[in-house]
């Protein structure tokens, strides 16, 4: 089994394929992701496992520069994706080399592998696990909902709560209206819905750019879509949801503060929902909420939201950081919570 980094467009086109096809890949592990994060200061390196030219393994390793330090730190995010237990070990070691000849501190990586999967757990004793708690410190979420899309519509929209029903009814009966956005200008409606959704729910949001280039990278490509929704032509909100082989994500959503007794939001998850299983997807990600569960927390709401839609909760194995450089990565640790407040780590 060999590693090497893809470039040219037909490995790239391989590397992609690979990861679509994989029940575990994710978006934010082809090199489209790269390319995204490559306006915003991370260099991708797409590294793969081979078996006789077959992809066995991939890892989209970004990578990023310290300042004034002289080196970096590399992240998988979703990743990474692997066929078997040999090509898992490939690519660790493959990236453990690479690394070290980038000078990197570590490598975190975040895989989206059910908590205690076996062929994780032979490999943790050479990685360090990221205490992230049980609702948002990790860079993605530990925690998600994921509501199956194999059955008909009818039978998915039986098996919601019955106020969620009710809810999607009502917006329909008021005559609210989901949009499929095929102009790039929508973006100019959706942004400030964004900015009145972070102010309200006190969260920070990314630079009308980012959300400029990622039109360009992914919507283009088809496997990032904006919805909007609308009534009586006044947008009450939006979302961008993400597609790759099976499985369709919810990622960014946006609500205005006027008229949400009309139940906006219900009407635009069922129209994504509807949308991801038109093209065949088996699985609607609504991503993550958090692990504690009690009522009281303020964040419950959102799994109360999303258990409404039949969706289910679903813990990863969380975060995890192999280290390079040991005394590097003990100052990492240190001047980590610096760092994550200027980089505003935790956004997609």
């Amino acid at each position: 089994m060999e590693a090497k980094l893809l470039q040219d467009q037909q490995e790239l086109h391989m590397f992609n394929h690979y990861v679509a096809s994989h029940p575990n890949g994710d978006v934010l592990q082809t090199s489209y992701w790269g390319e995204l994060k490559a306006n915003t200061g991370w260099q991708a390196l797409p590294l793969a496992v081979l078996d006789q030219g077959q992809i066995k393994g991939t890892a989209l390793i970004l990578k990023r520069q310290l300042p004034l330090l002289g080196k970096c730190i590399f992240y998988s995010p979703r990743g990474p994706v692997f066929s078997n237990t040999a090509a898992l070990q490939g690519l660790i070691k493959a990236g453990k080399k690479l690394a070290k000849e980038h000078q990197a501190i570590f490598w975190k990586m975040d895989p989206p592998l059910l908590k205690d999967d076996p062929q994780w757990e032979e490999i943790t004793d050479q990685l360090v696990q990221v205490p992230t708690g049980l609702d948002f410190a990790g860079v993605q979420p530990k925690f998600v909902m994921t509501l199956d899309i194999s059955p008909p519509l009818d039978v998915i929209l039986g098996n919601m709560k019955s106020k969620t029903r009710y809810n999607i009814r009502y917006a329909n009966r008021q005559k609210v209206k989901v949009r499929i956005s095929q102009n790039k200008e929508d973006l100019k409606v959706f942004y400030p819905l964004l900015q009145e959704t972070a102010e309200r729910d006190r969260f920070t949001i990314r630079s009308y750019q980012y959300f400029e280039d990622l039109w360009d990278t992914l919507v283009t490509r088809k496997v990032a879509q904006l919805f909007m929704v609308y009534h009586q032509e006044q947008a009450l909100g939006g979302a961008i949801a993400f597609r790759l082989g099976k499985r369709a994500w919810y990622v960014y959503g946006a609500s205005s503060n006027e008229k949400r007794n009309l139940q906006a939001n219900y009407a635009l998850q069922w129209e994504m929902i509807r949308w991801a299983k038109s093209f065949g997807c088996l699985i609607y990600d609504f991503r993550g909420v958090s692990g504690n569960l009690d009522p009281a927390n303020p964040l419950y709401g959102l799994y109360r939201f999303k258990s409404g839609f039949d969706a289910q909760l679903i813990e990863y194995v969380g975060e995890y950081d192999l280290p390079i450089s040991n005394v590097g990565y003990k100052l990492w640790q240190i001047s980590m919570p610096v760092y994550q407040k200027i980089t505003n780590r935790g956004r997609v």
